[in-house]
């Protein structure tokens, strides 16, 4: 449902220590696009969209992302590359420095709450030194009603100000001037010095990763999920380039969401989000109908090129690579309304294999299912990055590492116990490479990724193959012999390599990355989950 409406209540922010300031509070995206525009902090494209330019960052910054160290989080979270400990102190220093920094301006204030199960909503007040990242909260968090509004009390604060950097940072426990922090006992996100957007929305969603499954029992997912007519729920896992969006709009099923979800213990599937974040580089029609048709007024484009006509260059990444669109979930026809389902038939990890190893299909028992989200495994591919020549194997745990305060393997044991009680069918989807490596072998078409997972959801893979499935040597997964619609001899890496020597020292080379990766979470893997691990020969 389209909500457009500005409330008629205004709020202070004077007991946040923000004093004096000018509140817009819940403007609408129509009226947060005419001031981006009017200010200069934006333009529009031919359709109507408003585009605009982050500056510096035009991504997140992950090495400038805290979390306080305080009795919450100190034996729970953890510690090390990608959670880096900030004490409450400094904390208390670089909320009062935002809190100074934003009185007395113009700032754009907005209630709006994450979780779309009633159950686990969580109210989240967010107050942004720009309206365009209002806007963006508007679209990217879910919309409360005008009555929801009346009585609305945040459980969570988010402070934005991309226009404050600390001016003696390594004083303060940061590497340099901006900042993304969160403080799970003040339930407050500080962002400051950056006005990447995604800053505010991995951060909520961060906190989700920890509060949901610490205090809810609740697993959170970075993944996307869709639903059938008969109410069979699919989610899928996947790193960026491995087909995750793609391969979840289906004309045939309604979208749940496209990025992050919790597995509930009364046994549904709900979207964090009221929208959508995807990477626009190379969009066309044509592959992306969906992301394409979506970006329309109400829309917001991060980082793009004009043509001299208005029309965006979709092509041009001389800003950078990861240009970006937001838009609230309504602008796509086929969602799930409201964004929850039921438990998961089917689970599909995506990975884009460079190595050519990996079966096309297979199915994984519970404890290879652990191993694989733990390990989290695509490949990068020359081209990418400077430097890359040949395949480069790039893990990252349960597929969203960046996200996850928690060990690993804390959510690997609570998926594997929620898809044993569910009777989940676990699936592992190669959409990389086929008949050898990259540079020698083709990408997996599309169209046979398809048909695939449309086996694997229908029951019609299960049916054909009856249990005969072959085990694979080094990989121990499970490959269909038969699959409706794709050729045989496409379900057999091996085969397609017409190189049994080279394939199999590829397998190997592969698995031994995956056994080095594997290293620093052993200690904390249980027995069923070592089992799921590759064999070296």
């Amino acid at each position: 449902m389209v909500d457009n409406t500005k409330s008629s209540k205004s709020i202070s922010l004077e007991q946040y220590g923000i004093k004096n300031a000018k509140v817009n509070y819940q403007l609408t995206p129509k009226q947060l696009q005419a001031i981006t525009v009017e200010k200069g902090m934006g333009k529009e494209t031919a359709n109507g969209t408003l585009a605009i330019n982050t500056g510096k960052y035009t991504g997140r910054s992950p090495q400038d992302r805290f979390l306080v160290e305080d009795d919450y989080t100190k034996d729970r979270v953890w510690w090390g590359k990608t959670n880096k400990a900030i004490s409450p102190e400094n904390f208390n220093f670089l909320q009062s420095e935002i809190e100074n920094y934003l009185s007395g301006k113009e700032v754009y204030a907005r209630d709006g709450y994450v979780c779309a199960d009633p159950k686990y909503k969580m109210n989240v007040r967010t107050v942004t030194e720009y309206p365009w990242s209002n806007m963006f909260i508007y679209n990217m968090f879910l919309r409360p009603s005008e009555e929801e509004l009346e009585n609305f009390k945040e459980e969570w604060l988010v402070l934005c100000a991309p226009g404050y950097e600390c001016p003696e940072p390594e004083n303060h426990g940061l590497r340099q001037g901006n900042f993304s922090i969160l403080n799970f006992t003040k339930k407050i996100a500080l962002v400051g010095g950056s006005a990447y957007t995604g800053e505010m929305k991995k951060g909520i969603f961060s906190a989700l990763n920890m509060i949901l499954p610490v205090d809810k029992n609740v697993l959170p997912m970075h993944c996307s999920a869709n639903v059938g007519k008969d109410g069979d729920t699919a989610i899928f896992f996947g790193l960026s380039g491995t087909g995750k969006t793609t391969l979840s709009a289906d004309p045939n099923r309604k979208l749940i969401g496209d990025d992050e979800h919790g597995w509930t213990a009364e046994n549904s599937i709900f979207n964090f989000e009221g929208g959508c974040y995807a990477k626009v580089i190379d969009l066309t029609e044509e592959k992306e109908p969906d992301i394409f048709r979506a970006i329309k007024p109400g829309a917001i484009l991060e980082n793009v090129v004009f043509k001299d006509n208005g029309e965006v260059d979709y092509e041009d990444s001389s800003i950078t690579q990861n240009t970006r669109v937001s838009y609230p979930i309504y602008h796509i026809d086929n969602i799930q309304q409201p964004s929850y389902a039921k438990n998961p038939k089917n689970i599909f990890f995506l990975t884009a294999d460079a190595f050519g190893v990996l079966p096309p299909i297979s199915k994984l028992s519970p404890g290879q299912a652990a191993y694989h989200f733990i390990s989290g495994y695509t490949a990068k591919v020359a081209g990418t990055e400077a430097g890359i020549d040949e395949p480069v194997p790039s893990f990252s745990a349960c597929f969203g590492e960046p996200f996850m305060p928690l060990h690993p393997t804390k959510y690997a044991e609570m998926l594997s116990k929620k898809m044993q009680e569910a009777g989940v069918n676990v699936w592992l989807v190669n959409t990389g490479w086929t008949g050898g490596p990259y540079g020698v072998g083709t990408r997996m078409k599309l169209k046979y990724t398809r048909a695939m997972i449309t086996a694997a959801m229908d029951g019609s893979l299960e049916e054909a193959n009856k249990g005969n499935y072959h085990t694979h040597s080094i990989f121990g997964v499970q490959q269909p012999r038969i699959c409706p619609n794709v050729p045989s001899e496409v379900l057999s890496p091996r085969s397609t390599w017409n190189n049994d020597e080279g394939y199999y020292q590829m397998a190997d080379k592969l698995a031994k990355s995956f056994k080095e990766n594997f290293k620093k979470f052993e200690d904390y893997a249980n027995d069923e989950i070592m089992a799921g691990a590759p064999k070296v020969r």
